[in-house]
């Protein structure tokens, strides 16, 4: 489906905001004689996809998803719309993406080469199982097959629309839905996840339970507070990705050429 945008995220902001309300406001403005419902639905669930698929700032997205209803509403139009039509499109919206997923992290894209460098970085068996908790999109897995295409990726995604969806997209991938603090970590290799700082303690006290000694914990942006990490990939500027190994021992390892830049990853170093 990103196919569809994808020329669209190329032109200069503001544009994909004004399309993306424009071909709302035209999709609303032809179905709305016959189904004002439907006009709405339609229009809304436009606007959402568009904004969920918008590879930028969260500030920007939700621009691109807001401006329609907010519009809408400033309009006055939609005051003869029937009350049943906002609960349906609360309703759409909550069934997509679940109360309990905003406490976790809203749906943010990993970059698609964040994790370059991560099979050096944090060395894996072969065939070894990698988990992408939160996947959403399948951004993020997507960006662990380009970074360990020897890997088994797997992915779990409280939302069932958006894990169906991500089968869809990422046939690669074995994709659940369900509760990522509820899912066992015991056999995976590598989780990945790109959750929030007040997660962050969380999901290392669970690596700690669950996962065996040497196997590896990714965080993109956030950091494990108290913990330094054992190494960090800086491929997207003000993204770093934080890679913690369970029981990990590994020291200081860092560029001595005169003159160089700091390494793409650097090292440091137990849990």
């Amino acid at each position: 489906m990103n196919w569809v945008f994808s020329p669209l995220w190329r032109l200069p902001w503001p544009t994909p905001a004004l399309a993306t309300w424009t071909l709302s406001w035209g999709l609303f403005a032809l179905l709305r004689q016959s189904s004002p419902l439907g006009a709405l639905a339609a229009a809304m669930a436009l606007s959402a996809g568009a904004a969920w698929l918008w590879p930028g700032t969260t500030w920007r997205r939700g621009l691109i998803g807001a401006g329609f209803p907010l519009s809408l509403l400033a309009s006055g139009l939609g005051q003869g719309l029937p009350p049943l039509a906002w609960a349906l499109a609360l309703a759409a919206l909550a069934l997509i993406y679940p109360l309990q997923s905003w406490r976790d992290a809203p749906m943010f894209p990993t970059p698609a080469h964040a994790l370059d460098g991560l099979a050096e970085a944090a060395p894996l068996p072969a065939r070894a199982r990698v988990l992408d908790v939160g996947c959403g999109m399948g951004h993020g897995l997507q960006a662990l097959r380009l970074a360990l295409p020897a890997a088994q990726v797997e992915g779990i995604e409280r939302s069932w629309p958006l894990a169906l969806l991500t089968r869809v997209r990422g046939r690669f991938a074995r994709v659940q839905q369900g509760d990522m603090w509820r899912l066992p970590w015991q056999g995976i290799e590598l989780v990945y996840l790109f959750q929030r700082p007040e997660t962050m303690a969380r999901a290392w006290d669970k690596a700690c339970a669950e996962m065996a000694p040497g196997s590896w914990l990714a965080s993109l942006e956030f950091e494990v507070p108290g913990r330094a990490p054992d190494a960090v990939l800086r491929n997207v500027p003000g993204k770093p990705v934080w890679l913690y190994q369970v029981g990990g021992t590994r020291q200081a390892a860092r560029a001595q050429s005169a003159g160089a830049r700091a390494d793409k990853f650097t090292k440091r170093g137990p849990c």
